[in-house]
């Protein structure tokens, strides 16, 4: 191919915001973006659409394009052929979804990215897969030759297909819908069950759920419906500890292996193997926020310090890594670096040690499993030794071997991670995502947050009030938000789970600082989600708005993916304003919320994980902790760290200075509640029920313990 001649190609998506839509503007395809233009365009033409969905950080959407859209005889049948559109699904979620439903029920349930679709020109799909090689093998058709099939058929039973294309998008329509019908009423117990069929399907050797294969992804939300579960069933103490032995051992062996990143910090998006090693080397931003979040929550729980380093290692690497000079969290760091998946991150037992030197580089490469024929068979290049850093033996393991004590251990280890670090610095580094989504940034908002102060590391709450002040400033416009920025542009429109999650970010980022601003802006866009997303006849939220473009399905789901639903975010958003307002409107919608998805998260509670969480909330009640006293004060402060320090899954906070009424938000919460002896208190209340005030730390952890 004459790359030469390929390079100086543009088409349309040059001028595309999206990095993905960018990395395709060189190709021969006649490529447009997802609007008026390219949906007129097939209509008047007759042409059926091909469309093409992933993301900047999809190591197979690279390979598809380098195999079949950068090739110039593949291009030329896709522009004689099909009006051919590419989209960003970070960017067009709300397309994602309804295609993806369609490619799942095409292919028995399979489905990924590249996503690759064919519609008719009313946006109906009859045919869809995931990636395709140019020319058959391994019994997956050749693109080329399957784009010149479709076009036949077109050609020739067009009628047939758009009949089908009709039955499929009913399917469609009916497979996003909510069914509400629950025998009885929610209880306890179905949290509870949720969390035992949950721990059955955990591998108990290495932790997590493999899913039906050997990749395992991080089980964040299943494992906070564990701990929840555990955290209130002490009279079982069985079934209480089986939960949190899971958990615990899908930390430790997560944390271990090769999907945590040993020298920079930061977790991989995936491993394709059971026992965390090999990962797929994508490190997103959501991952961040989700494993960070859990692993904050079960050293809460377990009172274990190595659960607050891991999350504090992961705040490190964002804050370092994505975190852009304005405050907006960027989304992904690729895979791929120089055109090779894992590059970046991998080692040879030489390099180690001509880094390192013989002797801490002896007992690196035993903790860390560095070997002379290596411990990985790297597909790219399989003649080279490389190795992937895990710990194999732990440092009370490795002091032993080499004759040392445990401590001495730890620290030769500490600065041969940073000399490996700097060395891998100088590396090609895989390529950076950097556009800023809210719902990501809402996620990582909310972990940093409550990270920084279960930690009492003041950074972290300045780092997430940095990128919530850079959203609300860049990203919400004439009363409504956007969900992407890059490049000083936004995108049209936002979705449910962009206002669900920044929401939730602000919620707890009025929780850490007591600042009454964040709870105010939760308040404006919980007001903008009710007017333009609520259904009022079937109860829940729709996840566009209903001024948005007119798709084939107006979705509203409550399945928790790699992150939580909006819906599911949504509800416990409207249960924690309930409690702090005293908004019994709010706790009708919330109520409502779970009727319309009771019979769906019934059915399927480990797709609605988060959903039920919130569930857990409704059930319990919330725990309220009111805090009365000058914030500025370390009485207060001091009161607040214990608070933040013990694990209640549904607490909120309200604070309140006798001193400064004005700057106190409006909460019955606040109402006769005053200083005890002129001091900073703290009231504590359990379904309505308060215990007495108390002035002391002590005291406050004796309360919130029961």
């Amino acid at each position: 191919m004459d790359t030469t001649t390929q390079a100086v190609r543009t088409n349309r998506l040059a001028q595309a915001t999206s990095l993905y839509l960018q990395q395709h503007a060189h190709n021969p395809v006649d490529w447009y973006e997802w609007g008026p233009e390219a949906l007129a365009l097939a209509r008047e033409q007759g042409k059926p659409i091909f469309l093409s969905i992933g993301y900047s950080a999809c190591h197979w959407c690279h390979v598809m394009a380098h195999e079949s859209f950068e090739d110039p005889e593949i291009a030329a049948v896709m522009n004689k052929r099909f009006v051919n559109i590419k989209v960003d699904r970070e960017d067009r979620p709300d397309i994602d979804q309804i295609y993806m439903q369609a490619t799942l029920v095409l292919n028995q349930g399979q489905g990924g990215w590249p996503m690759s679709v064919w519609l008719t020109p009313e946006l109906k799909p009859f045919f869809a897969g995931t990636y395709f090689p140019p020319t058959s093998r391994h019994g997956r058709p050749g693109f080329k030759e399957l784009c010149q099939k479709i076009a036949e058929a077109w050609s020739e039973h067009k009628a047939e297909i758009v009949t089908q294309a009709d039955r499929l998008a009913d399917v469609v329509r009916v497979g996003l819908e909510a069914r509400s019908k629950l025998d009885g009423e929610w209880a306890p117990e179905i949290v509870d069950r949720a969390a035992d069929t949950l721990a059955g399907a955990f591998d108990a050797v290495s932790g997590g759920m493999a899913g039906g294969g050997s990749n395992k992804f991080p089980p964040s939300m299943a494992m906070d419906i564990m701990l929840r579960s555990a955290s209130r069933r002490p009279a079982k103490e069985a079934q209480r500890k089986k939960l949190v032995t899971l958990v615990e051992l899908t930390l430790e062996r997560m944390a271990g292996g090769g999907i945590y990143d040993q020298i920079g910090g930061g977790i991989h998006r995936y491993s394709t193997d059971v026992e965390w090693h090999v990962p797929h080397f994508e490190k997103m931003l959501y991952d961040q926020a989700l494993v960070s979040r859990i692993y904050l929550d079960a050293s809460q729980l377990t009172g274990k310090a190595g659960y607050a380093r891991i999350a504090q290692d992961i705040f490190e690497y964002v804050l370092t890594d994505l975190q852009s000079p304005e405050g907006g969290f960027y989304s992904t760091r690729d895979a791929d670096s120089e055109g090779v998946e894992g590059k970046y991150y991998v080692w040879t037992r030489r390099e180690v040690l001509e880094i390192l030197g013989p002797e801490d580089g002896e007992l690196f490469c035993a903790h860390y499993d560095i070997r002379e024929d290596g411990n990985w068979n790297d597909p790219h290049d399989p003649g080279v030794p490389k190795n992937i850093l895990r710990e194999l033996r732990d440092a009370k393991c490795c002091a032993k071997l080499y004759k040392i004590s445990e401590n001495q251990c730890s620290l030769r280890l500490a600065p041969a991670r940073e000399k490996l670090l700097a060395a891998r610095a100088k590396r090609v580094p895989p390529g950076l995502d950097d556009k800023v989504l809210v719902e990501w940034n809402g996620l990582m908002i909310a972990s940093l947050a409550r990270g920084g102060a279960v930690l009492g590391e003041r950074k972290y709450v300045d780092a997430a009030a940095r990128a919530a002040r850079f959203v609300l400033s860049k990203q919400f416009q004439d009363g409504r938000l956007r969900r992407s920025y890059r490049a000083g542009r936004t995108s049209d429109a936002a979705f449910l789970s962009d206002y669900a999650c920044l929401i939730e970010g602000l919620i707890e980022l009025y929780e850490a600082t007591l600042d009454k601003r964040w709870l105010d802006d939760a308040v404006t866009l919980n007001r903008v989600v009710i007017e333009h997303h609520w259904d009022e006849d079937g109860g829940g939220f729709f996840f566009t708005a209903d001024d948005h473009e007119q798709l084939i399905a107006r979705t509203k789901d409550v399945r928790d993916g790699a992150v939580p639903s909006g819906n599911s975010v949504q509800l416990m958003n409207l249960l924690r304003l309930s409690a702090i307002l005293g908004d019994d409107r709010l706790r009708a919608l919330a109520d409502k919320t779970m009727d319309a998805f009771a019979e769906r998260v019934e059915n399927s509670p480990w797709s609605s994980e988060r959903f039920l969480a919130a569930v857990d909330h409704a059930l319990a009640g919330p725990v309220e902790v009111v805090i009365v006293g000058d914030r500025s004060k370390p009485e207060t402060r001091a009161l607040l760290d214990e608070v933040h320090r013990a694990y209640i899954p549904n607490r909120v906070i309200v604070f309140g200075d006798p001193a400064q009424p004005d700057g106190n938000i409006r909460s019955p919460l606040l109402a006769n509640r005053g200083l005890v002896d002129d001091k900073p208190t703290v009231y504590v209340c359990r379904k309505s029920v308060c215990q007495q005030p108390v002035t002391t730390p002590r005291e406050l952890a004796v309360q919130l313990a029961e």
